[in-house]
């Protein structure tokens, strides 16, 4: 049985950008957020069933990724947990290398409505800056509360595919592509 994730609504909620190669340190809690998350129905790549252990082979088969520093992970904690995350793609083309993409921004269920998700996101954003990145690129479910967070931040639609991705009962929806230019 998985362990229950904090939920005390005034605990501090502190984020932090994993190291390269500390990924073992988080990974217990990264693949309970991510269960819990896909379980609440988020379309994040995963149908149903899915379990513990497939949320942790995903984790561990991004690894590779993590210490090449292609990819970086930005974590929230509370009450000693991980309770949320979003990752920051780097590795780009040598015709892209201006640009970074947005991908698994997750948050426990039990820990939402607490604003981790906003600044996790203003966190990625923040590291892109630092990488000399000026496009910020995701795609979300259409429709999806996260559509409604990314507009809010800045982020601007500029394109839908129908049918593009299954939600985690199966079922094909819409896919939103959103991007925010960051000029200082």
């Amino acid at each position: 049985m998985s362990a229950a994730m904090p939920d005390t609504a005034l605990s501090p909620v502190t984020l932090a950008e994993v190291a390269p190669d500390g990924l073992a340190a988080h990974l217990d809690d990264l693949a309970e957020v991510l269960h819990g998350c896909v379980l609440d129905g988020a379309s994040v790549g995963f149908v149903l069933p899915f379990s513990v252990a497939a949320a942790r082979e995903f984790w561990l088969g991004l690894e590779p990724a993590f210490c090449s520093g292609a990819r970086r992970l930005i974590v929230a904690r509370l009450d000693g947990r991980t309770v949320g995350t979003v990752q920051l793609v780097l590795g780009m083309p040598a015709n892209g290398r201006h640009r970074a993409e947005i991908a698994k921004l997750l948050v426990h269920p039990s820990a939402r409505r607490r604003g981790i998700a906003r600044r996790l996101m203003l966190a990625a954003e923040e590291l892109a800056r630092r990488h000399g990145r000026t496009l910020l690129l995701l795609d979300t479910r259409r429709g999806d509360s996260g559509e409604a967070l990314y507009a809010s931040l800045g982020f601007r639609l500029f394109g839908i595919v129908p049918g593009h991705a299954c939600s985690p009962a199966g079922v094909l929806e819409e896919t939103s592509y959103m991007l925010k230019e960051l000029w200082s």
